[in-house]
């Protein structure tokens, strides 16, 4: 009998593989815009304090569960059961509904740079019905399968990886040259002011710093194993580099959130005499190009597996039912019906297309704390009930595992409430979008699992809910 050797990956393609699922130059305008050069410690300290843990407690639970496939169902339902492993999967769901609100009109606004070489400015509203067009085609292209997205996709990330860090050593070379910097880059400047404002943009870093949970199940897999997570943090490295020198050419107050990143490119060419058009076209190529291929993947893949990962029974049988492509049909447009007013309502508050995406910035912020944070409670749950279940890694000891947890999920509570109610915003926009919004999904979910579990016999419903590993 003939044995194999599990092959391991290398700390380069690890960082390769973190940098693809989490790194985007987008984020750093973002955040320079909401909070200047105070972005750039946050970053790191995101990195340092967030991401790094988190790889590891995801580490732990695909450690427990080595013999699943080790997605976030199989994992919260080790530690808290059924009810909540659909809970945690649905919301991972659930916030790449309020994704698809940021990013669609980032891709009309790369479209314009790259077909005109500028951003053709629209009004919400016009913004809003041009994404939804956008969507309807997105979601009928990623339904009949795209293929050849994966090759177009990959080389146009590795060309924003390319670009980010030609900025960074061009705006830098700059710098020691004795550029006078748009806005100075003073320890003052980078000092956050820890207010109720500040606390609701952190979220917007911890977003940054999300797909963490995609990289960590590949622990087993890693030459080093756990103890080569921490060298991500070179990640929070490049975002927090890249913050300080994001208004080395254009002042934070004239960057827009759809089309920063050119921005910035943009003051770059004109400082060493290059073409801004070309800057600009190449740019929005690239940029166009590779949310484009996001979308397309965003639009079907998380659908799949949400539905392909939960219980059957929880939804009808034509909702989960596959095309020949492998993707639920139904479940898709459904999804595009609940995007189209997520998309709009936001615009009967806002005047710009800026005041417009930072209302959906700020939401798709607030709600990607829920997932992180309900995996975390499953995890602060296996280390008090159930650390004596066996598994070949653990985050420290019990004492250690149990205070990273809980400190983690006392900033994610405290961030959750200040980015969903956040200062200044309109108090309609509040409780109709921000609360209304997650009370109406997670209330059904709640619903719909409540059905399911109706329809179980007394015996499998005892079952369900204990952990599925004891």
């Amino acid at each position: 009998m003939s044995t194999s050797t599990r092959g391991t990956i290398g700390k380069f393609a690890l960082l390769s593989m973190t940098f693809a699922a989490v790194y985007s130059f987008n984020n750093i305008i973002n955040n320079n815009i909401e909070i200047g050069l105070s972005s750039a410690p946050m970053f790191f300290l995101a990195t340092l304090f967030y991401f790094v843990p988190f790889c590891l407690i995801v580490a732990e639970f695909v450690s427990l569960n080595k013999n699943s496939e080790a997605g976030v169902y199989a994992w919260v339902k080790s530690s808290l059961g059924g009810r909540w492993a659909f809970i945690t999967a649905y919301t991972y769901w659930f916030v790449n509904l309020f994704f698809f609100t940021s990013l669609l009109p980032r891709i009309i606004a790369y479209a314009s740079y790259a077909f005109l070489g500028f951003e053709y400015i629209f009004t919400p509203l016009t913004t809003a019905v041009l994404s939804t067009l956008l969507f309807a085609v997105a979601t009928h292209v990623s339904n009949n399968g795209a293929k050849l997205l994966g090759p177009i996709t990959s080389l146009t990330s590795s060309l924003m990886l390319l670009l980010t860090l030609s900025y960074i050593l061009l705006s830098g070379g700059a710098l020691i040259g004795g550029i006078e910097p748009a806005d100075p880059i003073t320890i003052e400047a980078m000092t956050p002011t820890f207010n109720w404002a500040f606390l609701g943009v952190i979220t917007w870093i911890f977003m940054a710093a999300g797909g963490a949970e995609s990289v960590a199940v590949y622990v087993n897999d890693i030459k080093g194993g756990h103890k080569s997570f921490v060298k991500v943090i070179i990640i929070g490295a490049l975002y927090s580099v890249g913050s300080i020198l994001a208004n080395v050419f254009v002042p934070r107050e004239v960057l827009k959130f759809t089309g920063g990143s050119v921005q910035v490119f943009e003051g770059m060419a004109r400082h060493f005499g290059l073409s801004e058009i070309i800057m600009n076209r190449f740019v929005g190529i690239v940029s166009f190009t590779a949310m484009l291929g996001s979308l397309l993947m965003w639009t079907a893949t998380p659908v799949k597996i949400f539905f392909s990962e939960i219980p059957k029974g929880i939804f009808g049988e034509k909702t989960v039912a596959l095309n020949k492509e492998g993707v639920p049909v139904r479940a898709a447009w459904i999804q595009f019906l609940i995007v189209i007013p997520l998309m709009f309502i936001p615009t009967l508050a806002s005047d710009t297309v800026q005041d417009l995406m930072s209302t959906i910035i700020n939401m798709t912020a607030a709600a990607s704390m829920l997932p992180p944070l309900f995996i975390m409670i499953a995890y602060l749950n296996l280390r008090l009930k159930l650390d004596h279940l066996e598994r070949d890694f653990r985050m420290g000891s019990r004492l250690t595992g149990i205070t990273i947890v809980s400190i983690l999920i006392g900033i994610f509570t405290v961030g959750f409430f200040a980015s969903t109610f956040p200062t200044g915003a309109d108090i309609m926009t509040i409780i109709f979008y921000n609360v209304g919004g997650i009370v109406i999904f997670l209330g059904y979910a709640w619903w719909k699992y409540n059905k399911y579990e109706q329809s179980l016999s007394k015996e499998e419903r005892i079952e369900e809910s204990k952990p599925a590993i004891q």
